[in-house]
């Protein structure tokens, strides 16, 4: 067996020389965080970690506490960051600027980062580089693209690893070589599920009546998450208890859930304790609008989707075309045409009324996260860093004019966009992308 396909099995990954890789893993936030950027980071880096020699990661702690954090996250040794703690932007400047000083980055065969300046300081000064990260940049801030490109086809940049093939997509519009474009989707750790809890049990713990159907949503409550279609589906089915679940205040959905009495708003939950709300619902929400992905383009394969996989819950969705790439109607859950209120409607009482149809959903949705932890991940990312190492890299050419002036073009409507929203990233609904 070639040593490509070798890490997919567990086999220690192998760099020059025929010794183990070493992978320098970077990350640019204090650890821990509740974001969920620092979840997919720490549990990715922990379980590719687990199959190197030696890795490393470079961050910045506050203080000895915040090194034992993040060691206790990812099981690998700390480099503390030469790195401001505030203001974050300062914080991230000086990870990239400082990191290509330090002993481990000229020692790496592989920096592994998810923040664009830290890849561009690495490839720079000499380093090797796989980038994971689920924003479409080039569609998001097109002004980038010039940079992005370069930066991508450098014969030292390895990988990119989408979270997602509608991100992946982007690249390749972009024209970067689909050979360095991975879609390499997130995880779950089926050990939140290691001790199973009947719906009946789960809701008496809760307070809630036996009896009462429910519907649960977890993740942060606000107004960029499509919430607001799901109000509208509460204030019609009176008798089906909403719960979202977490909340970091008083926010306007928060405030609009107060004249609705079958909604309940509870705060945030660690990991520790979500499961308590996940076990007690009937059917779990991932509510189906595109405003997420298109109005504001904060939410790409939103990650609690794979959570809610391995729950053995049924499932209710939009068909948007990043959930439908895990997601199929009627096989492992239900999917509603995106921002329709009667279809919402439809799909939670079909799911709350027939108990088989539900049960088929859940097992199916289970079934498919087996192949869906933070483990399988790992395999996967493995072997593309083995194989990519391993292979001879080409530089793509330069520059061209039909790319020139769809830079322009998009960057104009980035401008106007930003000007009129103050937000820094264009969603596809503002690119004149109503089909995203």
């Amino acid at each position: 067996m070639q040593r490509g396909m070798e890490a997919a099995c567990g086999i220690p990954v192998f760099g020059c020389n025929g010794r183990q890789m070493r992978v320098l893993f970077t990350f640019e936030n204090p650890l821990p965080a509740r974001a969920a950027d620092a979840e997919v980071f720490t549990n990715t880096a922990r379980c590719v970690g687990a199959r190197l020699a030696g890795p490393a990661l470079h961050v910045p702690a506050d203080g000895a506490l915040g090194e034992a954090a993040a060691k206790q996250l990812t099981h690998m040794a700390i480099i503390r960051a030469f790195a401001p703690l505030r203001p974050a932007a300062l914080r991230h400047f000086f990870c990239g600027l400082t990191i290509v000083f330090r002993s481990a980055f000229r020692k790496a065969d592989v920096v592994y980062t998810r923040n664009l300046w830290v890849a561009w300081m690495s490839v720079t000064f000499g380093a090797r580089v796989v980038f994971d990260h689920y924003r479409p940049w080039p569609a998001q801030i097109p002004p980038l693209q010039p940079l992005l490109y370069r930066l991508f086809c450098h014969r030292r940049f390895l990988a990119n690893l989408c979270h997602s093939e509608y991100t992946r997509q982007k690249y390749i519009e972009l024209g970067i070589p689909a050979e360095k474009l991975f879609t390499v989707h997130n995880g779950f750790d089926p050990g939140r599920f290691a001790a199973p809890v009947e719906v009946v049990t789960a809701k008496t713990a809760l307070g809630i009546p036996v009896s009462q159907k429910t519907a649960v949503y977890t993740g942060r409550i606000n107004h960029k998450k499509g919430l607001g279609l799901v109000l509208r589906a509460a204030a019609a089915l009176p008798d089906i208890l909403f719960m979202l679940v977490g909340s970091y205040g008083d926010g306007p959905i928060e405030q609009q859930a107060q004249a609705l009495p079958n909604i309940r708003i509870v705060e945030w939950q660690t990991a520790e304790t979500l499961g308590r709300y996940v076990y007690a619902a009937d059917v779990l929400l991932i509510p189906p609008s595109l405003e997420p992905l298109a109005a504001f383009g904060s939410t790409v394969l939103p990650l609690k989707l794979f959570f809610y996989l391995g729950s053995g819950r049924p499932i209710l969705a939009g068909a948007t075309p990043d959930v439908a790439e895990v997601l199929q109607h009627g096989r492992n859950a239900w999917l509603c045409p995106p921002d329709d209120l009667k279809a919402l409607i439809a799909g939670l009482r079909e799911l709350t009324t027939d108990t088989a149809l539900a049960k088929r959903l859940a097992a199916a949705a289970y079934n498919d996260s087996q192949n869906l932890t933070w483990d399988s991940r790992a395999e996967k990312i493995t072997a593309i860093i083995t194989a990519r190492f391993q292979t001879t890299q080409i530089e793509r050419g330069m520059w061209s004019r039909p790319q020139f002036n769809r830079w322009v073009r998009e960057s104009r409507r980035w401008a106007v966009h930003m000007i009129r929203k103050r937000s820094l990233f264009l969603p596809p609904a503002a690119a004149g992308n109503t089909n995203p």
